[in-house]
């Protein structure tokens, strides 16, 4: 009998497999309160993220963590609301933002805090405004946003991370373990056939259709799903 291949073992979980949360900054996401002012009071490091984090208090106390942006200091004074000035670090809602500006944790929804752009270096552009504003994303794919989505002014920090060596293979395994992920990909070909579908042989070669059926089990789905079906319209 087989065993599980990684990917149902890293699916089941346990402490092999499992981020350390213990390890990780609160929540990031953009401030409740929909307009305030606020100061920078530390930038920080948190493992499990790629862009280092600004930590910023309000007037009324309450604290929030966003992607520190290019050029964020501690100390820099940030303003949220829609009249607060196009600056960095300011929040504001993408219909009260210009067409061409450089934007980041972009919201879907008004108020869920920002899903898009979070990554070191990535933002989104303000192309046009309607009754929706369009949004170029990271993927150059276009977005229609409600004009209350709230975004932050800015490019995130950590753009240059891709271009400093790591130098030995511990560092990248410890860098991808804070976000558990897997620092060696082994290939489903090299492995035996207990431990993979493709596994086994007298040389390396999937043996079977690389395209499996969407209704396989977990155990059997992998290498390419197979294509749906053309329908007519």
């Amino acid at each position: 009998m087989g065993k599980p291949i990684r990917s149902q073992r890293r699916g089941k979980g346990g402490h092999v497999y499992r981020s350390p949360s213990h390890r990780h900054r609160g929540g990031v996401r953009n401030p409740r309160a929909p307009q305030g002012l606020g100061v920078v009071v530390k930038l920080d490091d948190d493992p499990g993220r790629t862009a280092p984090l600004a930590v910023i208090r309000l007037e009324n106390g309450e604290r929030y963590n966003i992607p520190a942006a290019e050029g964020m200091y501690e100390g820099q004074k940030v303003e949220i609301g829609p009249a607060a000035p196009i600056s960095v670090g300011n929040v504001l809602p993408v219909g009260m933002i210009p067409e061409g500006t450089a934007i980041y944790n972009i919201e879907l929804l008004p108020g869920d805090g920002g899903k898009i752009a979070r990554a070191a270096g990535t933002y989104g552009v303000v192309v046009s405004h309607g009754e929706k504003t369009v949004v170029q994303l990271p993927s150059e794919r276009y977005l229609h946003l409600h004009n209350d989505c709230r975004a932050v002014v800015g490019v995130i920090a950590g753009s240059g991370r891709k271009e400093r060596p790591f130098g030995k293979a511990g560092k990248v395994y410890h860098a991808l373990r804070s976000r558990a992920k897997e620092h060696v990909k082994v290939r489903g070909i090299a492995m035996n056939p207990v431990n993979h579908p493709h596994g086994g042989g007298g040389h390396q070669h999937v043996g079977t259709p690389s395209t499996v059926s969407r209704h396989a089990p977990p155990g059997r789905k992998v290498g390419r799903l197979s294509p749906k079906k053309k329908r007519r319209k």
